[in-house]
Order: structure tokens, then C-alpha cells, then sequence
């Protein structure tokens, strides 16, 4: 315990007179304190020390009413005594002297804590630090109750009248003064408050200008770090999105003044070694600093922490009560991110969450939009093609048993090889496949491997991005994407160059690649149909094809039989094309000689279904009336035919066409002796009712051009 304070000679022997005059000049220093100060720390000090002129105390204690909690909150001690109290104690309004100060607005003075009572526990706590009396003053202003002002002695003595009259009007200044200073004191909290309010709704607002205006990713991404950087302190910020399909974080450098590479990076990293994916997975915000950032083993967070980044704060971005990714502040302080400014983020995440949303689905929309567009271009050049089968046509068994696997295959959605010779029909087993499969409601796109250069080839596949390579005017997109959850046919796939067959590859096992000039990994869902004329194991041996993509293509291989190994379908396809090529070149070929059809079943058809389909078109044309008129001389022509030993190599022969012992003609001969015939039977007349062109079917104009092109003159 503290040794007993001696009062000063002029406080303890001084006449009342004098005694009086000295408390009023200490109620006027008193005024004159009220007046000067406004921190209560600093006039309470200052109204200890004038009061000890003339009143003896030896602790000063300020207890104010916290009306949010509804307790007695100790505020300012000035205390000769040692004590465990400290400023902000609280205690309850109920069973303290100070509460009942509070409540009742009487003074309450105890002239010994022996014989006191009421307040027990209060009264055991004062006897143990050596108190013997004390004396507590309400403060009252005219308009609340403030709380209380008390000061005690560490002797029994007494307070007396004249004591307790002079602290009453001490209380009375000093609830004045103390109301004056928690006026100022809320005053400038609020205007405090009212300027980060201010800069809240600026920052709100400016976010919702993003949101309205900003459409392209890059513009929001820069809106959010201007708007931000102004208002919190920060090094570092980024975006971080979830991918759905694979459950990876892609971060996206928004803003590094240190590192400037960073920001043309995408960086993929786990969610449950990274800061965001932890806040991303709570829907909380999450703050670590220092040592707490080792917990998270990612390459980004290694990256920021060699930087000198000691603290990260990430705020998820939440939209229809779905988290899809995180904002991300990084500071080089260790006491960045103070409670106001994480409380900032958090109702500033709901708009970015909202502008970011927006800004990815008009991005996936002018993706869509430019992949319709190229769609319905690809489409309408497929409606223009002329090799656009309706159906497959045919009856014979070879052809059945290539059937009964396309109805395996197609459902399944696995890759199949279509192998055949050159003109069977691949692609027409293609679009089958396709057209029973689940898929039959998307995109049928086909790209024949052998038709574009190499160098092309890539950029066809893949696609490529503005500026990609010289002349890259604009961006494509590739094939694949066209695809995307439709069907891909790959024509003469055997022709692909070495070096982008491991990209094939890769699509093919993981449904993911990369634009030409860009990074960003595009993922489909794309089912590959191949095919080849060309022995892909022999390419393979020869070191010309790459094994791992024969053996990803080889999952369901279906052998697609030549024309000559079901030569009972030659008369049903006859007839297909001759109805085919009649409404489209105008013509009324209604049947077909039986030695024709004869003929043309016995042929060998080396150039398979497309050199019968090309045979038909030209007859058709030649025939002038109902009758099929077919240039049987052209079959013989040499190099169409196959030789014995060629026949023996590639094919098995059927027995080649009946003809008289003459010299075979060219196509090309046989159409001029053709018309040189009905110009002579007309006499050389190609207009009129009575004309060659009428006798021939056709047009004067296309007669005079046929002239022109095999050197037919009328002889002199």
C-alpha cells in the first residue's frame, strides 16, 4: 500500500475564508480548463492537479453510461494508489455505487468502507487497496444523465459539507465539459463516418458505371482496379475464376506494378492450395498475413511472397447464391486491410460479382454469336455442295455388314475409322454415323485433311487469334469449335503432316487446345469420325504416321466395301443418279436398256461410287430423250480400266464390258462425234424447231459454247 498523502500546510490550517476564496478560484480555473480543453484524458489530468490545491484526494475517477450496453464504463483514473483497474472497465449498472449514482442522481459518500454496507463486493475491492472513504458525484446535464464523478481517500476521513458542496459544483462543470467533449467527440466520428461513407458510395457507384457501360472483360478488369487503388491501399490485384469442369482456379493478373510480365499470364492453380480457393469454398472473406500466407503451397502465392507481399485479403464473388470466384488484394504492409476496408470489399464483391458475370457472358455471347456465323456459312456451303447424299443406297450383304456397324458405332460416341478405297462413300457413312447418334441435333463439320495446306491446316483445325501470323486480319474459329458437342469428319486423315499430329492427339484425349497466338486453353466435346484410303499400319511402320494417334483414331474401325464387291447395288444406284441428275439438269430420262445396265453391272468401277455418279451425270446430259443413253466406249478408255496385274494388286476384276474389236475413244470424242451426228442430221441447223440443239436437248447458247470447246466448224 501507498504511503499516506500529506495534505499541503495551506489546505489543513487555513482559515474557512481563505479556504472558500481558494475553491472559488479553483472553480473558475476549473471554467477556464472546461473552456480551453476538449480531449477528457487531457482536462481531466488538468482538473486533478488544480483540485488538489484545495480539496485532499488521492485517486480521481471519470464513469460514464454506455446506453448501447446499458454499463457503467470507467473512462479516466488519476490515482496515487496502485491498481489493477484500467480505462474501458466495465461494470453493471446494478449492484455498483456508480450505477446507483447514475440511477438515482444523488450524491453517495461513504465516510469509512468499514461500516458501508451496501456494495459489497465494491466496498471489498476499495479495503483492498487501502481505500477508506470516498465520495461519487452524479453527472447530470439538462439533457441526460451522463454518469458519475467520484474521489477517495486512503485515511478515514470524512467528506465534509463544504467538501461535498464544492465537488457538486466541480460535477455540474464537468458533465458540462465532459457532455461538450462527447458531443465533438460524435462529431467528428460522424463526419468521420459520413466521409467513408461518402467514398463507399463513390466506389459503389463507380462499380455500377462499370456495370452499365463496360462490356469486354479487359474494360471491367481495369474499372475494378482504378475504382479500388483510390480508395484502399494495395500492390497487387487479381481475378480469380473457377473453371466448372475441372474444379481449378484460373487467376488472372489484374495489377502488379512490380511485375509488369504478370499481367499477360494466366495462371491455373488448385483451390485448396490458394487463399481465394479458401475463400471461394467458405463464401467468406479471407485475410492472412506473414506467416499465415505459408499455408497456401501455390506457385502464385510463392511468386507475391518473393515480391515482399506480406498481406492478401480475398473476397468471393457471389451471385445468385453461386460462388464462382474471388477478388484479390495483395499490400507489401503488414497492416493493410483494416476491418472498414475488408467491409468495403465485401458489399463492393456483389457488384463486381455482377459486372465480372456480365462481362464473361457477353464475351461466351459474341463467341456464340460469331460460331453461329460461321455455322451458317459452313452450313450454306454444305447445302450448295453437290456431294450431299440423302441416304445410302444399296441392298447387298457387304453393304449390310458396314451398315450393322455404323448402327454399333454411332450411339456409343467413341472414334471411328472409316477405311475404303477412294469414291466409296466415306463421307456418306459419316454423316450416318452422325445422324444416329445423340448428336444429330448439332454441327456435322468436315475438313479434308489432303485439300488444304499444311501450313493452313492448323489454323482451319484449331482456329487463330487477330494478329496471329502475318495477315491474321481477324479472329477465326476453328473446325473443332464449330463441332463443339456435334461431330468432326476428318477426310484423308492419313495425309496429316507429322508435326501437327500431336495435337490431334491431344484433342482426341482431352477434348482441349489452343487457338493459334493464344494461351487460353479451349475445352469441347467433340466426337472424331476419320477416314483414309491409305494403310494407316504401313504408314505407321514407315515411320510417316505417328503410332499413339493410329491407335486413339483405331478405337472402331469400319472397312466400307468398293462398288465392284457389291455389284447387285450398281442397278439401284443407276437409278438413284438417273433421277437425281434428270430434275437437276432438266431432262425426262425415264428407263435404261437392259444391256446398259448390264454393262455397267459387270464393270469393275475402279473410281468406285463417285466415277458411277459421274458416268450417270454425263449420260444423263448426252441423252436427249427418255431413253438413258451411256457412252459405253468411255469405260474401255485406257488408264480407266484396270490392267490384269493391277486388278490383282488392289482390286479383284469383273469381267470388263462387251464392244465390238474398235479403238476406244476419249469422252471427250465420243461427245463430239455425238453432236457432229445431229448436226448432220439437221443439216448443220442448231436453232429452230428443227435444230441440232432442240434434237440434242439442249440449249442454243450450251450447244454453240460445246462447239466452240471441241473445235466443231461447219465445213465449207
Amino acid at each position: 500500500m501507498a504511503d499516506p498523502v500529506i495534505s499541503p500546510p495551506e489546505v489543513a490550517f487555513a482559515s474557512p475564508l481563505e479556504h472558500s476564496r481558494r475553491q472559488l478560484e479553483a472553480l473558475l480555473e476549473v471554467s477556464e480548463a472546461i473552456a480551453q480543453q476538449r480531449d477528457l484524458p487531457a482536462l481531466f489530468h488538468d482538473l486533478a492537479g488544480r483540485l488538489h490545491s484545495v480539496i485532499e484526494f488521492d485517486f480521481l475517477t471519470l464513469v460514464l453510461h454506455d446506453p448501447v450496453r446499458n454499463v457503467m464504463r470507467l473512462h479516466i483514473l488519476e490515482s496515487r494508489i496502485p491498481t489493477e483497474k484500467v480505462a474501458g472497465m466495465e461494470s453493471p449498472i446494478e449492484g455498483h455505487p456508480s450505477g446507483w449514482v447514475w440511477q438515482t442522481q444523488q450524491p453517495l459518500v461513504i465516510n469509512d468502507v468499514d461500516e458501508e454496507t451496501r456494495f459489497p463486493d465494491f466496498m471489498r475491492r476499495l479495503r483492498e487497496h487501502g481505500v477508506r472513504s470516498m465520495a461519487i458525484f452524479p453527472l447530470t446535464t439538462a439533457q441526460r444523465r451522463i454518469g458519475s464523478m467520484g474521489f477517495g481517500r486512503l485515511v478515514p476521513q470524512g467528506v465534509t459539507d463544504t467538501e461535498l458542496q464544492f465537488m457538486q459544483r466541480v460535477a455540474s462543470q464537468v458533465a458540462v465539459a465532459v457532455d461538450n467533449a462527447l458531443n465533438f467527440e460524435n462529431s467528428q466520428a460522424y463526419q468521420t463516418q459520413l466521409a467513408r461513407e461518402r467514398d463507399r458510395l463513390r466506389v459503389l457507384l463507380e462499380i455500377n458505371n462499370v456495370l452499365v457501360i463496360s462490356r469486354e472483360v479487359s474494360e471491367v478488369f481495369r474499372g475494378i482496379v482504378s475504382t479500388l487503388e483510390r480508395v484502399i491501399h494495395h500492390d497487387y490485384t487479381s481475378l480469380a475464376l473457377l473453371d466448372p469442369a475441372t474444379g481449378l482456379l484460373k487467376i488472372h493478373a489484374l495489377d502488379f506494378p512490380g511485375r509488369p510480365g504478370l499481367l499477360n499470364r494466366e495462371i491455373t492453380v488448385p483451390r485448396d492450395t490458394s487463399p481465394a480457393g479458401h475463400a471461394i469454398s467458405t463464401g467468406l472473406p479471407l485475410l492472412a498475413r506473414g506467416a499465415e500466407l505459408e499455408r497456401y503451397p501455390s506457385e502464385i502465392i510463392a511468386m507475391l511472397r518473393k515480391d515482399g507481399i506480406q498481406t492478401i485479403c480475398c473476397v468471393p464473388l457471389i451471385t445468385h447464391g453461386r460462388t464462382f470466384g474471388s477478388l484479390n488484394l495483395a499490400s507489401r504492409r503488414n497492416d493493410a486491410f483494416a476491418p472498414e476496408d475488408v467491409e468495403l470489399l465485401r458489399q463492393v464483391s456483389t457488384q463486381i460479382a455482377i459486372a465480372v458475370e456480365n462481362a464473361l457472358a457477353f464475351k461466351e455471347i459474341d463467341a456464340l454469336k460469331n460460331k453461329l456465323a460461321e455455322e451458317k456459312l459452313y452450313l450454306e456451303e454444305e447445302i450448295r455442295s453437290e456431294f450431299n447424299f440423302e441416304e445410302i443406297i444399296g441392298d447387298s450383304s457387304a453393304l449390310k455388314r458396314a451398315l450393322a456397324q455404323v448402327e454399333l458405332a454411332a450411339p456409343a460416341g467413341t472414334t471411328v475409322l472409316l477405311l475404303g478405297e477412294t469414291g466409296t462413300g466415306k463421307e456418306v457413312f459419316a454423316r450416318a454415323i452422325h445422324n444416329l447418334s445423340p448428336r444429330r441435333e448439332r454441327t456435322f463439320v468436315k475438313v479434308n485433311c489432303a485439300a488444304i495446306p499444311s501450313g493452313l491446316l492448323e489454323s482451319e483445325l484449331f482456329g487463330h487469334e487477330k494478329g496471329a501470323f502475318t495477315g491474321a486480319m481477324n479472329q477465326k474459329i476453328g473446325r473443332f469449335e464449330l463441332a463443339d458437342r456435334g461431330t468432326l469428319f476428318l477426310d484423308e486423315v492419313g495425309d496429316l503432316p507429322l508435326d501437327l499430329q500431336p495435337k490431334l492427339l491431344r484433342v482426341l484425349q482431352e477434348q482441349e487446345f489452343e487457338r493459334l497466338g493464344s494461351n487460353r486453353t479451349q475445352r469441347v466435346d467433340v466426337r472424331v469420325v476419320a477416314a483414309t484410303h491409305q494403310d494407316l499400319a504401313k504408314l505407321v511402320s514407315e515411320r510417316a504416321f505417328r503410332s499413339d494417334l493410329y491407335y486413339r483414331l483405331n478405337v472402331f474401325p469400319i472397312q466400307i466395301p468398293a462398288l465392284r464387291e457389291r455389284p447387285e447395288d450398281v442397278p439401284l444406284l443407276v437409278r438413284y443418279f438417273v433421277q437425281i441428275f434428270s430434275r437437276r439438269l432438266n431432262k425426262d430420262v425415264q428407263y435404261i436398256p437392259a444391256d446398259i445396265m448390264d454393262a455397267l453391272s459387270h464393270y469393275s468401277w475402279p473410281g468406285n461410287v463417285r466415277e458411277l455418279e459421274n458416268l450417270i451425270e454425263r449420260a444423263v446430259l448426252l441423252s436427249p430423250g427418255k431413253e438413258l443413253r451411256v457412252p459405253v466406249s468411255e469405260l474401255k478408255a485406257t488408264g480407266l480400266a484396270a490392267s490384269p496385274a493391277e486388278s490383282s494388286s488392289s482390286f479383284t476384276s469383273f469381267p470388263s464390258l462387251p464392244s465390238p474389236a474398235a479403238s476406244i475413244s476419249t469422252l471427250e470424242e465420243a461427245e463430239r462425234q455425238h453432236i457432229l451426228r445431229a448436226l448432220k442430221q439437221t443439216q448443220w441447223r442448231i436453232a429452230g424447231p428443227q435444230g441440232a440443239a432442240v434434237l440434242l436437248g439442249m440449249k442454243r447458247t450450251t450447244l454453240q459454247a460445246r462447239m466452240r470447246k471441241l473445235g466443231i466448224r461447219r465445213p465449207v
